[in-house]
């Protein structure tokens, strides 16, 4: 009995990662084109266009990676592919690097999706002279 309670507690803890159908670790041993099979019509599209400036940055970030050093960039248009899953990207909106850690649910997305450019506005209370009652105290 004992047993068997942790057996089932250890498959719980390890949530197997699937996209589409397919294991995470069988999609990361993928090549970028090898992978785009798995994704929608436009981000396929989007990769087999440019899969050669998505593979540089692969491969920039994994160099990035082992020499312990953050990666940032200013590309908002690249797909995530498989193989960035589990990456932290400090993703450039214009003023600043936000940092976005790459999971599953976002493969076949854009980074600049992740890193919003607008904040969100909260407003405070009208000034003096921006109703008609402040005027009137105003005078």
């Amino acid at each position: 009995m004992p047993q068997q309670k942790q057996e089932e507690s250890q498959e719980v803890r390890k949530k197997e990662q699937i996209y589409r159908g397919k294991n995470l670790e069988d999609l990361k041993v993928l090549d970028v084109r090898e992978s785009a099979k798995y994704l929608k019509s436009r981000s396929r599209r989007a990769i087999l266009r440019n899969f050669d400036k998505i593979e540089k940055f692969v491969k920039r970030c994994e160099t990035k990676l082992s020499r312990n050093k953050k990666i940032r960039t200013h590309q908002r248009d690249i797909v995530v592919v498989p193989s960035l899953v589990g990456m932290n990207i400090h993703i450039h909106n214009g003023r600043n690097f936000q940092e976005v850690p790459i999971t599953v649910e976002m493969i076949g997305h854009r980074l600049g999706e992740f890193a919003l450019t607008r904040g969100k506005v909260t407003h405070s209370a009208a000034g003096i002279g921006a109703t008609k009652s402040s005027k009137a105290a105003k005078k």
